[in-house]
């Protein structure tokens, strides 16, 4: 999530003549603030306040709330399946317009399940990954339990980051079937690249769920949504739950649910994080490297063929 509070100097901006955007960048870019502002503040009040108030139905509180968001977002909405939103939150999960995005159909293609820019990614090397150059984790920690995380060992992941501003929405990466989900409850750090170079195991803190799925072709592969500061909130069609940080349980949840590639699976309440994992054999598609933006749909991965 990259939503972040600021105390704007408009004053300021005025008296040096400087462009508003330009100005908002610089701002934005102070990273002690940056950090500040996001991660040394009560984080699950702040999550579940902004829960509540995403959620009022009034159109001047939406409409206002969205002006805000603008502001210091490239928020686009013109590829939205409606115009008008109910809610703060309706705008977040919004639905997009048919034919807005392209799932490529090859075989080999495990493509990716949301709008994303690509941070770390790379092979599993001794059941460790980077969430920051300089700072790795070990899977077994994200997962939960060894055997979870051991038949991506030697694989490839990728990390996908999700800003405040982007399509909300994941969906499958590939024909397959859903397996198994697990929750695991945390903290609601922010997961901006700043938080991500200063606190180490950033996402092996954060609520996270491990979704795993079989392959048609009976590979694993795995995706951990993870939600941070102002999301904490995790749906998921094909159980019917909204998985958040008061979530009762169950933690564990065994199902059997066949899906196509790019069927949707569910949404974050705002922006996050998904890391997708796969077994050794596949690779990452070409272009594929940390900065790019992708949109869902687009070959994250190579499957290997034959």
């Amino acid at each position: 999530m990259e939503c972040l509070f600021v105390c704007l100097d408009v004053d300021t901006a005025m008296k040096t003549q400087m462009p508003f955007a330009q100005w908002r960048d610089r701002l934005l870019l102070q990273e002690d603030l940056n950090f500040l502002l996001t991660n040394r503040i009560p984080r699950l009040a702040v999550t579940r306040f902004m829960g509540w108030f995403s959620k009022i139905r009034n159109p001047w509180v939406c409409r206002a709330s969205i002006a805000v968001w603008r502001l210091f977002t490239d928020l686009d909405l013109s590829d939205a399946r409606k115009t008008r939103f109910d809610s703060l939150h309706d705008c977040f999960t919004r639905e997009l317009a048919p034919g807005a995005r392209a799932v490529d159909e090859r075989e080999e293609a495990i493509a990716s399940p949301c709008d994303a820019i690509v941070g770390a990614c790379g092979v599993v090397s001794a059941g460790s990954v980077l969430q920051a150059k300089g700072f790795p984790y070990r899977i077994v920690d994200l997962f939960g339990q060894a055997g979870r995380a051991a038949p991506f060992e030697g694989g490839t992941y990728v990390t996908l980051r999700l800003t405040s501003s982007m399509y909300h929405r994941f969906h499958a990466p590939h024909d397959g079937t859903i397996e198994h989900v697990t929750y695991i409850g945390g903290d609601t750090y922010n997961v901006n690249p700043i938080a991500l170079k200063r606190i180490e195991g950033l996402f092996c803190r954060n609520e996270r769920a491990v979704i795993r799925m079989r392959l048609k072709n009976g590979q694993p592969l795995a995706m951990v949504p993870v939600a941070a500061i102002l999301v904490a909130s995790i749906r998921l069609h094909f159980l019917n739950v909204l998985l958040h940080v008061r979530w009762p349980g169950p933690n564990e949840m065994p199902c059997s649910e066949v899906v196509g590639k790019g069927q949707e699976l569910g949404w974050f309440e705002h922006g996050s994080t998904i890391i997708v994992f796969a077994p050794p054999g596949f690779a990452l598609a070409e272009g594929i490297v940390a900065g790019r933006r992708l949109r869902m749909g687009e070959m994250l991965l190579r499957m290997p063929m034959g």
